[in-house]
């Protein structure tokens, strides 16, 4: 593994936990009005397109990664539907 699969893989784990702490928020709270639902929808296209572009180039770091996020992702928007006031 060179420095730039690396420099990749740390940023994909990064990005990939980026909305755990919003999930554990809204969990413990069992509030998520102010969740913007738009922002949930574009993040997770995005995110669909990531793993596509990864199965296109045959990188399992992105398609690891991005698979995770959409998970994360989906969770959140279930939450923001659950507990919209």
């Amino acid at each position: 593994m060179n420095w730039t699969q690396i420099i990749g893989l740390a940023a994909g784990v990064c990005t990939a936990i980026s909305l755990l702490p919003q999930v554990v928020k809204t969990i413990r709270k069992k509030e998520a009005e102010d969740v913007s639902l738009l922002m949930l929808v574009v993040l997770g296209t995005g995110l669909a397109l990531w793993i596509v572009y990864g199965i296109k180039r045959n990188d399992l770091p992105i398609i690891v990664t991005n698979s995770f996020s959409i998970l994360v992702n989906i969770t959140m928007v279930v939450l923001r539907i659950r507990y919209k006031k």
